[in-house]
């Protein structure tokens, strides 16, 4: 809101003739929306400092402020010791032209401008299709990714997959095992084998290819698998709008050196010892409650000594922004690869790490029981195509990461206003909807009209929603959390359906006619940048 920024500036100006410094003024809209459209507690904060009552301090201020008054209709206080402006119609109105002239660079930020960011998001291992676990993450990263763009990083968009551990070997003979149940030999999957149908499919697919004299432990049991369910995922990032610009393996960090490098660069700062056969890593020295295991007693390392190698490679990139997205089954792992960063001289100030928690499918009101090993859940790919792209990407997003998401099934299938996908299309393509209803009629949107017609109480309030849009954006930026733009375009989208039972867009007066047509290409143009940022569809008919 650019007229915050005008009174921010007013306030302290006012504060310097006063001789009186703060960091910072708080400027919000008031409980009881009567005392106008922003207030500040200013007044209060400043008691102590000036041992007088919040209302004379109040009324100090108020005297020493020197602000637009075109702008600004009215200034009051109110106990005990708010200050409170009303803003002009005539500043919402006069919203509208800058709108239209930015068209789809509203609301836009500028800082990541000459900024690069990297957003590592779903990193699931190839041994299996992604299931709707995986699409909350997916969503998040992507648009997560998009708000950053909005603001004018360069982003890059990783997945990095886990191709060089235990998980991986067990599906190559989980492979391997269907492979010879269908040449007609008695063997069974291994223990915590998968067993998915994908895995019977996969296993024909190299009796196809490769013919029926294979080996036992022949690579390419796992190769076969690896490629083709890799490329499931890619095919089903790509159904939600979601592609990568890069992919990195931990396979290469193994056969780079890079995982040896990283575990002597602790090891010369004396934070590995062995202990039990196994290979640890000294937390307790950094000030963590205890010790982690780095290699198991077996050789097999743990999770995060390859993670550490490659989030050094990832720094050793320079992004000025590095975002890992992750699971809650993290949160007790990615604290231990920040701390070895720290310790080998990385600035993980440029390091954000967002946890988001799981999610459930409800059908019907009841749970859907999923198994990822034993071959029973709901595919990513099954999901999209149930309920459409536009809803699933808003679903995993209209809730904040940090809670457990219901994923209603009924809701995201209904086609009423209870969707609040359904809800949001249905606002855009109203708006195209008239503006073509009025084109018929001869009423040509121009800019040529008259804004101080827009003064209905529902008029207003739209502008004033409009109004908060880049601010929307600022705080999403500040906090990576899409559920702040979708709850926004929610609100944007009742302000407008309520304005359009108030006002009838296409009356036989010429001039509010056209002023309401630019109004509403104007809501038009903000929601469109909403959904954009979300990665939804902009229809023009329902």
């Amino acid at each position: 809101m650019k007229m915050k920024h005008q009174l921010n500036q007013a306030l302290y100006n006012a504060l310097k003739k006063l001789d009186v410094s703060v960091e910072s003024i708080q400027l919000t809209p008031p409980k009881n929306p009567e005392f106008g459209d922003l207030s500040t507690n200013l007044a209060l904060t400043l008691t102590k400092l000036l041992k007088k009552s919040p209302m004379e301090i109040a009324a100090d201020i108020q005297q020493c402020l020197s602000v637009d008054t075109a702008l600004i209709s009215d200034i009051t206080i109110t106990p005990p010791g708010f200050i409170n402006f009303r803003i002009s119609p005539a500043y919402f109105q006069s919203l509208i032209s800058q709108i239209l002239k930015k068209g789809n660079q509203f609301g836009r930020g500028r800082t990541g401008e000459n900024k690069t960011a990297n957003v590592e998001f779903v990193s699931a291992n190839p041994t299996g299709p992604l299931t709707v676990g995986h699409g909350r993450q997916a969503v998040l990263g992507d648009t997560v990714s998009g708000i950053l763009e909005w603001h004018g990083y360069d982003v890059t968009r990783e997945y990095y997959f886990n191709d060089a551990g235990r998980q991986m070997r067990m599906l190559g003979q989980s492979v391997e095992a269907r492979y010879f149940q269908q040449l007609g030999q008695d063997i069974s999957l291994p223990e915590d084998g998968y067993q998915g149908d994908y895995i019977t499919a996969i296993a024909q697919n190299v009796l196809d290819t490769h013919g029926e004299n294979l080996e036992s432990g022949n690579p390419i049991f796992r190769k076969t698998a690896e490629d083709i369910i890799f490329g499931l995922i890619k095919s089903t990032l790509k159904n939600l709008g979601i592609i990568h610009d890069q992919f990195t393996n931990e396979k290469s960090f193994y056969e780079s050196g890079a995982i040896d490098d990283t575990l002597q660069k602790l090891r010369d700062n004396n934070l590995i010892y062995e202990f039990e056969k196994a290979t640890w890593f000294k937390t307790t020295a950094l000030g963590k409650d205890q010790d982690r295991v780095l290699i198991k007693s077996t050789g097999e390392p743990t999770y995060r000594l390859p993670d550490m190698a490659y989030h050094r490679n990832k720094m050793d990139r320079n992004y000025d922004l590095v975002i890992d997205i992750f699971g809650a089954d993290h949160i007790d792992t990615y604290p231990d690869v920040l701390s070895a960063l720290d310790i080998l001289g990385y600035d993980t100030e440029k390091v954000r790490v967002l946890i988001h928690q799981f999610v459930t499918l409800v059908r019907g009101g009841e749970k859907v029981k999923m198994s990822t090993r034993k071959g029973d859940y709901v595919t990513l790919d099954e999901l999209t195509n149930e309920v459409g792209a536009d809803v699933v990407r808003y679903f995993f997003i209209m809730r904040s990461m940090n809670s457990h998401l219901n994923f209603d099934l009924d809701l995201a299938k209904d086609h009423s206003d209870q969707n609040p996908v359904y809800y949001l299309h249905y606002a855009h393509a109203r708006i195209c909807n008239i503006i073509k209803h009025g084109e018929s009629l001869g009423h040509k949107f121009t800019k040529d009209y008259n804004p101080s017609l827009l003064s209905h109480s529902s008029e207003i309030s739209l502008l004033k929603q409009m109004d908060v849009f880049p601010e929307v954006m600022e705080l999403a930026l500040n906090t990576l959390e899409p559920q702040t733009i979708a709850n926004y375009l929610q609100e944007l989208a009742t302000h407008f359906h309520k304005f359009y039972t108030d006002c009838k867009v296409i009356t036989n007066d010429i001039p509010t006619t056209q002023a309401r047509l630019a109004l509403i290409s104007a809501v038009r143009i903000v929601l469109a940048n909403g959904l954009q940022i979300l990665g939804l569809s902009t229809p023009e008919r329902m």
